[in-house]
């Protein structure tokens, strides 16, 4: 698992836009699904395989996740983790998250590590 910190980084000023900045998420390619992840107070989704390559983005709020039986990492919005396919992991938040979910053959995330 690798946790990545997403930030906009360049500003919009095409077609009288202002006040709006913007930056990449992932490249994907293969068959690619999107899909909205919303966590309740003490959600978890529980330990599986991933089925493809898998990142998770958290939009709003803040929670964990984990490959195995590594620690839990904490990410909040703005951050995601990438699993590879067959990774098992697992996911949770103490007070919700709202999460964007990536499925696709492969991902190449427009990202840095998070230090």
């Amino acid at each position: 698992m690798r946790i990545l910190a997403f930030e906009p980084t360049r500003e919009i000023t095409r077609f009288d836009s202002h006040g709006a900045t913007i930056g990449g998420v992932a490249r994907a390619s293969g068959t690619v699904r999107v899909s909205l992840l919303q966590l309740a107070a003490d959600g978890l989704v529980g330990a599986h395989s991933a089925a493809c390559a898998q990142l998770f983005l958290v939009v709003a709020g803040s929670g964990w996740a984990r490959s195995g039986e590594e620690p839990r990492s904490l990410v909040a919005a703005g951050e995601a983790a990438l699993w590879e396919v067959d990774e098992v992991h697992e996911s949770g938040s103490d007070r919700g998250l709202t999460a964007v979910i990536v499925e696709a053959d492969a991902i190449e995330p427009l990202a840095r590590p998070r230090l």
